[in-house]
């Protein structure tokens, strides 16, 4: 059984999602190599950017036909939930295409911009938790930061509300992803993290 892997690309957030797997005792490695991700035994695909940039890089590493092949369990969190989706609002972006949904931006009501505030930012309650990436959780309150959601779907297995209901999380056969950052979602999150290492 190989290593746990964190994809290393042109996104931030890399760094704490590798010290939130220190203090659940787990060592990950980060790289960028095809082989390595190829042989781990879990891939972590996390984000904080911009997606068509972020989409461009990875297409030049060859990392989107690296991640679209793999077949262990992988976690995209954030940006990587939304680039695993078919298509970004974001600059107009075609992503990776594990997921069928697509990416939009929130739009709050006219004259409610001050009180739906884009992005969305803070913690916020998820629910209608599926499969075993949420075993023993029930309704939480996870953080968020993101100005673009991916819409409800036969993928979807968390959902949150906010200015209209999104996908919280998705998964599709090996694929899991959280739009919430696991990482700063406290004890909860750190469920979550533990249960994805264990599947």
């Amino acid at each position: 059984m190989g290593p746990i892997v964190i994809i290393k690309y042109n996104a931030g957030n890399i760094e704490s999602v590798k010290n939130a797997l220190i203090r659940l005792n787990v060592t990950a490695e980060i790289t960028d190599d095809h082989n390595r991700i190829r042989n781990a035994s879990k891939v972590i695909f996390p984000g904080v950017g911009e997606a068509s940039t972020t989409m461009a890089y990875l297409r030049e590493k060859g990392l989107d036909e690296v991640i679209i092949s793999l077949k262990q369990p992988v976690l995209g969190i954030c940006l990587g939930l939304q680039l695993m989706c078919s298509y970004s609002e974001e600059n107009d972006t075609e992503c990776l295409g594990i997921f069928d949904e697509v990416v939009k931006r929130f739009v709050p009501a006219p004259g409610e911009e001050y009180i739906h505030k884009v992005p969305h930012m803070g913690w916020n309650k998820i629910a209608n938790l599926k499969t075993s990436l949420f075993k023993e959780l029930e309704e939480q309150y996870v953080y968020f930061v993101h100005s673009f959601y991916a819409g409800l779907g036969e993928h979807t297995i968390a959902t949150c509300n906010y200015i209209n209901p999104f996908s919280a999380a998705l998964r599709k056969d090996n694929f899991y992803a959280t739009q919430f950052h696991p990482e700063k979602s406290g004890t909860v999150g750190a469920t979550i993290l533990e249960n994805f290492i264990k599947l």
